[in-house]
């Protein structure tokens, strides 16, 4: 579904990406990991075409990036980031909603006719139907985060981006976003990239995580083929110890305190 061919990215003589080479299949749910400054979020802006590439290119479905009109990709794809909604003074509903505009004519039409069945769904899915007419300046960052993810669901992407969705987060909200988004996938098959910095989510959630470090990709595979010992001493510098979760056989990644004084 997305093709990544030598791909390069510089800002005047700084290269932030070098050669990156990499394909995401249909369906997949793909992690991107690396210290930071390594490259995540501006690969993950070269995908959705937010930024433009310095060298090589990308395709989807097969077509350049190039070719795509903006409407049509935001058709396509949708990209969530960090703090996906500022707190803004409009009730639930209304931003879900504006998920809808890719669709929408230039009188602010519609294109197809389920959309409010679509919205009251997606309102139900994600316990939104009580916090429908509540200002999302009123919400928690959970709840806003929620609102977030039901704004890109309206916009019924093939290709979900996420970038740290789930930073500022408690523990509560980072498993409850990733389970919401795990079961959107199971239930429509949508390709999920997402830059991630919990290594242990990472692991549970992702059938494939890449690496990068310093703009280049250090590793890519299963989270049992990326997340050892070794590598992860030589990305991060740090002494971890990998164990694997018991209920569903992953490796999980606990961190020795560090021996500097």
């Amino acid at each position: 579904m997305i093709q990544v061919n030598d791909v390069g990215k510089s800002y005047g003589n700084l290269a932030v990406l070098q050669d990156v080479n990499w394909t995401v299949q249909e369906g997949e749910w793909w992690g991107i990991i690396g210290p930071n400054g390594s490259g995540k979020s501006t690969l993950l802006q070269l995908i959705s075409g937010v930024e433009k590439m310095t060298s090589g290119d990308i395709t989807i479905k097969g077509k350049d990036i190039k070719g795509y009109s903006r409407k049509v990709l935001s058709q396509m794809m949708a990209v969530l980031e960090q703090d996906g909604l500022p707190a803004m003074d409009y009730p639930v509903r209304d931003v879900l909603e504006m998920g809808r505009f890719p669709f929408q004519d230039w009188l602010g039409r519609d294109q197809v006719d389920h959309a409010d069945i679509l919205i009251e769904g997606i309102m139900a899915r994600l316990e939104l139907l009580e916090l429908s007419d509540r200002s999302v300046a009123e919400l928690s960052g959970g709840q806003r985060q929620r609102v977030a993810l039901g704004k890109v669901m309206a916009q019924e992407p093939q290709i979900l981006l996420l970038d740290e969705p789930t930073t500022f987060l408690d523990i509560h909200y980072q498993l409850q976003f990733m389970e919401l988004v795990a079961n959107w996938r199971a239930n429509s098959g949508i390709t999920v990239i997402a830059v991630l910095h919990d290594l242990n989510l990472a692991a549970q959630f992702c059938d494939k995580l890449l690496v990068l470090q310093e703009g280049q990709i250090a590793g890519m595979g299963t989270p049992q083929d990326i997340l050892t010992e070794s590598r992860i001493q030589d990305v991060y510098e740090v002494d971890p110890v990998i164990v694997n979760h018991p209920d569903i056989e992953v490796p999980q990644v606990l961190l020795a305190r560090s021996k500097l004084k």
